[in-house]
């Protein structure tokens, strides 16, 4: 565990806070902030809230099994006016990786 912390650039551990109680995982990352991942079993979404990309709400998308942004599949509906658009959904491992790889430049293969 602490040689993955210091490969990700994250040799000062203590720093790091992560819980976990009622469905609700919360990860502090100091100096970046604090990321919450709140599961709604009723509703199939996971709620997440990041210091890097705000809150979201994503979605289980049975065909491709993964977890999708909803908002951003409305805007590409409501964007859609019979011109050829190249749109791209993006699922909970993708915003995930990015903001890891902002944070730390690691590359990781998430298929959430």
């Amino acid at each position: 565990e602490i040689e993955e912390e210091e490969e990700m650039g994250m040799e000062d551990s203590s720093s790091l806070e992560t819980t976990l109680a009622s469905g609700v995982l919360t990860v502090s990352l100091p100096p970046h902030g604090t990321w919450v991942i709140n599961k709604q079993t009723p509703n199939r979404q996971i709620w997440w809230s990041s210091p890097l990309s705000g809150p979201r709400r994503y979605e289980y998308d049975e065909t491709n099994q993964r977890w999708v942004y909803t908002r951003q599949q409305q805007q590409q509906q409501q964007s859609d006016d019979g011109a050829s658009h190249t749109t791209t959904t993006t699922t909970l491992g993708e915003t995930l990786r990015e903001e890891l790889h902002q944070l730390y430049q690691i590359d990781l293969e998430l298929e959430i």
